[in-house]
């Protein structure tokens, strides 16, 4: 008699392990998901700072270097797939920070951007959630100097 009176609930335990499986999943794809992204922005990031600093020490004057990191950077950033990226590209030198061409100065370059996160939509008119990313490299002006011998 007893039987009768509880409901039937054969087939249910399976619906609540699809139902939880999508509510532990999907958060764990998105993750998944974002750590791709900011890893692919990083590496991107990185290479552009290095690209830029040789660029920066292989012009010939600090105009044309300012020029030339900033072109260099965003093709290096556009090679990893980061086309629409704000980029900030700063450029300093030691000891001679007015003359980065001259004698002994160390380059450092600075390369700053954001990737934004996947499947998030942009909230209440503020843009889509981005993460930042900077990176910098530091080259001595010497290094990448081409000289006149073994021409």
């Amino acid at each position: 008699m007893r039987r009768h009176l509880l409901r039937d609930e054969r087939g249910s335990g399976l619906v609540e392990v699809v139902w939880l499986g999508l509510l532990l999943l999907l958060p764990l794809l998105w993750i998944v998901l974002s750590v791709f992204e900011v890893q692919r922005g990083s590496f991107g990031i990185s290479g552009a700072a290095r690209a830029a600093a040789r660029a920066y020490a292989l012009a010939p004057d600090d105009v044309a270097g300012e020029q030339r990191a900033r072109a260099v950077a965003r093709q290096a950033l556009a090679d990893q797939g980061l086309v629409d990226v704000p980029l900030e590209v700063t450029v300093t030198c030691s000891p001679y920070p007015r003359s980065c061409h001259a004698g002994t100065s160390v380059i450092t370059v600075r390369v700053a951007s954001a990737v934004a996160l996947p499947l998030l939509p942009d909230l209440f008119g503020l843009g889509r959630p981005t993460f930042a990313l900077d990176a910098r490299a530091t080259v001595p002006i010497g290094r990448y100097q081409e000289t006149g011998e073994g021409r």
